[in-house]
């Protein structure tokens, strides 16, 4: 089991970049990716004003941050929702706006850490990968039911796996022998079927596909596609969005949502823009963030991190 311990990725530049949309009376920050709280817990104990709705799909997630965060009282409230329902989580409270929204994308290293997750490749466990364990398709029922070209498409297109088709291939001809039920089959077939000079290069050879599993059974990438318009509506002049991905499809969907959020509605060719034509939000962070060398070496998660902001500097300019 994960435990308090574990110290979020660039988790004192995330609290910097939240500070000025939180550092006044009332604001509220929504941690739509609550984890174990540790980015949520670092708020409150940085941030005196502050108060946090944490969401997550993981219930066991919730049970343990909510267990972490009880000392700030009713400054904390966890709520269990999908990060792309933050506008019916907001009507539920009555709150009609915020002053930050947070996402630490990807798997948590609890998810990782409990072995009947099926997350992890390290040991032999069901093959479940559900962030939210009481609901929708397992990975055993990706591997067993979807056709060998829409693995192949799973595989290549989230897991930017160069074996795709010839471990879809291989995966439908031994589903027929027998069901996938654990991970250590699957981890097996890996090893047959990626050449070995391919398997000592680029981590682990099961890495990319139980990536790609997880994505597919959590519907990552069309979950994040709505959040991220709905965060950016969801906040005050002066709010921010913060984001984490570790993944170049998330991150990409992520800057063409703030691209498009800071873009002016006028035609690119009008010399200047008129008064109340200005775009609506911000760019805070050039380009994207990375990890330090140093963060790196303590934490191998930092490797991938891309983090971007944006903040609203007036009303109006829906998001797309």
């Amino acid at each position: 089991m994960a435990t308090s311990s574990h110290v979020p990725v660039l988790l004192d530049r995330v609290v910097s970049l939240l500070t000025p949309a939180l550092d006044r009376p009332g604001a509220v920050l929504v941690d739509a990716t609550l984890g174990l709280g540790g980015h949520s817990e670092a708020v409150l104990s940085r941030i005196d004003a502050a108060r946090v709705v944490g969401v997550d799909r993981d219930p066991q997630a919730l049970e343990l941050a909510s267990r972490r965060l009880a000392p700030y009282g009713a400054r904390f409230t966890a709520v269990h929702a999908v990060y792309d329902e933050i506008a019916e989580v907001l009507a539920d409270l009555d709150l009609p706006a915020v002053d930050g929204v947070l996402f630490d994308l990807g798997v948590s290293s609890m998810q990782l850490d409990v072995r009947e997750r099926g997350f992890a490749y390290a040991e032999d466990a069901p093959l479940d990968m559900r962030m939210d364990g009481t609901s929708g398709l397992t990975a055993a029922d990706v591997l067993n039911t979807y056709a060998a070209a829409e693995l192949a498409r799973i595989l290549k297109e989230y897991g930017e796996e160069r074996f795709a088709r010839k471990i879809a291939a291989a995966v439908v001809r031994e589903r027929e022998r027998e069901p996938f039920a654990t991970s250590g089959r699957l981890v097996e077939l890996l090893y047959a079927e990626i050449p070995a000079p391919a398997r000592r290069t680029g981590g682990h050879p099961a890495k990319r596909t139980f990536q790609a599993l997880r994505m597919e059974v959590n519907d990552e990438l069309a979950v994040l596609r709505r959040a991220m318009p709905a965060a950016i509506d969801a906040v005050n002049v002066g709010g921010r969005v913060v984001v984490e991905s570790y993944h170049s499809l998330e991150d990409r969907l992520v800057k063409q949502a703030f691209t498009a959020a800071t873009r002016s509605d006028v035609p690119e060719d009008l010399p200047f823009v008129p008064e109340g034509h200005e775009p609506a939000l911000r760019l805070v962070t050039r380009g994207s963030e990375k990890a330090g060398p140093e963060e790196i070496a303590d934490n191998p998660r930092a490797a991938s991190v891309r983090l971007r902001a944006i903040e609203r500097v007036r009303e109006g300019g829906a998001a797309a």
